[in-house]
């Protein structure tokens, strides 16, 4: 069976694979393989990926790098959910997942099935379960469709997702005439209340 163990020895191994979150499905790897991903979604090498961890404390250690106050307060008002954070962080991760960027996309999802592989293999890099075009899958059976020589995440089936892409906040630090120093990239589904001072 393809549990999060197993899953979790097939990334390690450089594999890609594919499990479930509460917006859509994830095509996953770890981020010193997130190469594959673009390749397996015929992707164009400009549009980055995200790193999506069990929890913040998980992301925070594997940045290695200084979290701002107000990062950490939006973080820990919006994870576990279905809002991703752009954050001004450079380095190797960033360099795995958004070749020549200067920023990296963050979320924690509110799936306990993906925390559970999460805190098993450590932060991967993900993206929606579709080839470059395609609508996203939002099932086990139509992302094993569109990449059936990949592991998915057992038992099935997963837990439904919200069917859309999650909200994306950027941070734009203070600026002036801004009372909000988020910037609103995608709304993503009503729930995620995206505004950035909320």
């Amino acid at each position: 069976m393809n549990g999060p163990e197993h899953l979790a020895r097939r990334l390690a191994a450089g594999e890609a694979v594919l499990f479930p979150t509460d917006t859509l499905p994830a095509l996953a790897a770890r981020p010193e393989a997130a190469a594959l991903l673009w390749q397996l979604k015929q992707r164009p090498a400009d549009k980055p990926l995200i790193l999506m961890g069990a929890d913040l404390p998980q992301l925070e250690e594997a940045l290695g790098v200084s979290w701002q106050a107000a990062w950490l307060d939006q973080a820990r008002r919006r994870w576990p959910g279905a809002v991703t954070l752009v954050l001004p962080i450079a380095g190797a991760l960033t360099t795995h997942l958004h070749p020549g960027g200067t920023s990296l996309g963050l979320r924690v999802p509110a799936c306990d099935r993906a925390r559970q592989l999460l805190r098993l293999s450590g932060p991967l890099a993900t993206t929606s379960a579709n080839r470059s075009g395609e609508p996203p899958a939002t099932t086990a059976a139509e992302a094993a469709r569109q990449f059936p020589a990949l592991s998915l995440l057992e038992p099935l089936p997963w837990p439904q997702g919200s069917g859309q892409a999650s909200a994306v906040l950027a941070w734009r630090g203070p600026e002036q005439g801004s009372l909000d120093p988020w910037n609103v990239l995608r709304p993503g589904a009503p729930e995620a209340s995206v505004r950035g001072s909320a």
